[in-house]
């Protein structure tokens, strides 16, 4: 199975990026969850904790509020004016 190249950025600078397995995230429609192979997807975040599953199983949380998450071709970027590491 592919792995999720991700990307967490605040307005002012990057927050995390590293290889993933796993990635749920908070949108205004609720929670979603983002594996590799997901369908593009363009979301707006909703205020909430962002949980990046690494490759060796390890979870890196960050709050996130007033931004956007983007899916393509395995490759996930969040992006909001808000965001750092828990």
């Amino acid at each position: 199975m592919a792995d999720l190249k991700v990307s967490v950025v605040s307005a002012d600078n990057e927050v995390w990026s590293g290889l993933a397995k796993q990635i749920v995230a908070r949108t205004t429609e609720g929670e979603i969850g983002i594996l590799p192979g997901h369908e593009p997807i363009l979301a707006i975040l909703g205020a909430g904790e962002v949980r990046v599953t690494t490759l060796d199983g390890s979870v890196v949380k960050a709050n996130a509020e007033d931004g956007f998450l983007s899916v393509e071709h395995n490759s996930v970027t969040i992006v909001a004016r808000n965001a750092e590491l828990v």
